[in-house]
């Protein structure tokens, strides 16, 4: 593999990464992780789109809660590039130990929690990721479970965002930030804060 991280990482950050990338191939074709492709577009699609997230991460926090982490996207990369400790919450137990695997040989701070995300019980945590989870009305019971009062969602969304957002304010208060994803055009990243249902 030749190209390069668009995000800056040390050295031995990105060979980490790397190893988790080639256990991704490999894990894929026996598992439903990711939708299948070659290596550079796995790079590209899902390791670079969670270290775009790195920019957005609020200054001192130290643990973050990931929900449905499938193949480890973004909380696992999250915990390999930062100095995050990342709960990865997973019920799919085959899917729980590709996690476990990547974690033993890339000594990532992370923990695999093979439950379902109304079961699980976790201290609340400063910074709470998902991708690919659900709509923001369905999403946001979920974050709020896990998240400090005062804490961060940082929430990947694509071209429907307006109409979840739209949804969402209907019962939820919050504050949004939108940023451009830097590996989807139609993406966004949503970075919230103040969420809590409206009474």
């Amino acid at each position: 593999m030749v190209w390069e991280s668009e995000t800056p990482v040390s050295r031995e950050t990105e060979r980490r990464l790397r190893l988790y990338l080639e256990l991704l191939v490999r894990w894929n074709e026996r598992i439903n992780l990711v939708a299948p492709g070659g290596a550079e577009h796995l790079w590209h699609r899902h390791f670079e789109d969670a270290l775009q997230l790195i920019d957005l991460l609020p200054n001192g926090g130290t643990r973050a809660v990931d929900l449905g982490s499938g193949g480890g996207f973004p909380g696992l990369v999250l915990a390999i590039a930062t100095r995050l400790h990342v709960d990865l919450l997973e019920a799919d137990q085959r899917k729980a130990a590709f996690l476990r695997e990547v974690i033993r040989q890339t000594r990532a701070s992370a923990a695999v929690h093979a439950v379902r995300i109304e079961t699980a019980v976790l201290a609340k945590a400063p910074i709470v990721t998902a991708r690919a989870l659900g709509p923001l009305p369905r999403l946001l019971p979920m974050v709020t479970r896990f998240l400090e009062l005062d804490g961060i969602a940082l929430l990947p969304k694509g071209r429907n965002v307006d109409i979840e957002l739209t949804d969402a304010r209907r019962t939820w208060n919050m504050t949004v930030e939108r940023f451009a994803s830097r590996t989807d055009r139609s993406g966004v990243i949503l970075r919230m804060s103040g969420i809590s249902p409206i009474v």
